[in-house]
């Protein structure tokens, strides 16, 4: 049941967008090709425990932490919050 200007169905669309995005942007980020056995970012042997864990890795837990920890494009869902929605 939507309430005010809003269609029946519609937060359940919005919702389903949302999760069907995230989804979309996890698999563009998933890495794929042949692993490595050395970094490529500072030459270290990759464990065999994250080989067989992540058989597409191509860093080290350190390297892969550096990357993860750089601001990137600002991830939020552009269909409106239900803040703005409630304005």
């Amino acid at each position: 049941m939507a309430g005010g200007w809003t269609r029946d169905g519609a937060v359940q669309e919005q919702i389903d967008d949302t999760v069907s995005d995230a989804v979309r942007l996890a698999r563009e980020r998933m890495q794929a090709g042949e692993g490595a056995t050395h970094c490529d970012r500072c030459g270290e042997e990759i464990p065999e425990a994250r080989r067989r864990a992540l058989p597409h890795a191509r860093t080290c837990v350190p390297c892969q932490s550096a990357l993860d920890d750089r601001p990137g494009a600002a991830l939020y869902n552009r269909r409106g919050s239900k803040d703005s929605q409630l304005r």
